[in-house]
């Protein structure tokens, strides 16, 4: 059998490209690219030229194609995966395939390389003992907003990709869901020259972002706050009511409580009720 090769390609400088996937991209028998014009580029770039048969293999015909290089392997050719950036599999094609090889008992083997993911985490003074990736967040409002919701209460810090033109109504929604003061990144054409990390709370960045944004984003935010723990309901209520000084609005300060302390929203708003009475 041939081998699966998931080679990971650089997400911004072409410098970047490890010297197997230089080796494998010379090599290869069969190339599958997401988009064969940016892999003439990335060869050109890296002086390499390739020998093998060069076919697309992008989401809307991943299905199919996958089916032709399973094929391809199991008549004994090596076939490469290489998409625009970064890592085969992780929000790109290649999962399908690494399946299909998988249960058909073909060998796989991964090229490491450029990962937008870890990059962005280290680069976001964020934790990173303990993160998740949740790649891109629903387009229709209605979807994004329970998505988030979802995760409100992750401890783990968060890592996301987004388009620019979705970024800054995408913070706004994370601002709802995990409050205005959770902290976060945006990290913006990593690698590249104009590379920028900007660091902040969710709503201070999302006011940021609504001035336009440029550049292939990753974002990154902070995880849930340990729950503090407050149960009484005279203590509950009182900090709903710190929080109303510094000006959050009431239904904002019982939601971020409840949040804060594990709680569902209505025992919150039955305290602030109490304590009123």
């Amino acid at each position: 059998m041939g081998t699966l090769m998931l080679g990971a390609a650089p997400i911004g400088r072409p410098e970047d490209a490890s010297p197997r996937l230089r080796a494998a991209l010379a090599a290869a028998p069969v190339v599958a690219a997401e988009d064969t014009r940016r892999l003439r580029r990335l060869t050109a770039d890296l002086g390499v030229q390739t020998t093998g048969r060069v076919v697309s293999y992008f989401d809307q015909n991943e299905r199919a194609r996958a089916a032709e290089l399973l094929e391809e392997l199991l008549a004994g050719r090596d076939v490469l995966v290489v998409t625009d950036a970064g890592l085969p599999g992780v929000s790109d094609p290649g999962y399908r395939l690494v399946v299909a090889a998988v249960a058909a008992g073909v060998p796989v083997t991964v090229l490491p390389g450029p990962s937008a993911v870890t990059t962005a985490l280290v680069m976001s003074g964020l934790p990173t003992d303990r993160f998740c990736f949740e790649g891109f967040p629903p387009r229709k409002a209605g979807e994004r907003a329970r998505r988030l919701a979802a995760l409100a209460a992750e401890p783990r810090t968060m890592v996301f990709f987004e388009a620019p033109h979705r970024l800054a109504a995408t913070l706004a929604a994370m601002a709802d869901a995990f409050g205005a003061d959770r902290p976060a990144a945006v990290c913006r054409e990593l690698t590249k020259t104009y590379e920028e990390a900007r660091r902040g709370p969710l709503a201070e960045l999302a006011a940021w972002a609504a001035e336009g944004v440029r550049g292939e984003i990753t974002l990154v935010v902070g995880g849930a706050p340990e729950p503090a723990g407050l149960t009484d309901p005279g203590d509950l209520a009182a900090a709903v009511a710190a929080r109303e000084e510094d000006g959050v609005p009431r239904k904002q300060a019982i939601a971020d409580v409840a949040r804060e302390n594990g709680l569902p929203k209505r025992e919150v708003y039955d305290a602030v009720l109490a304590a009123k009475e």
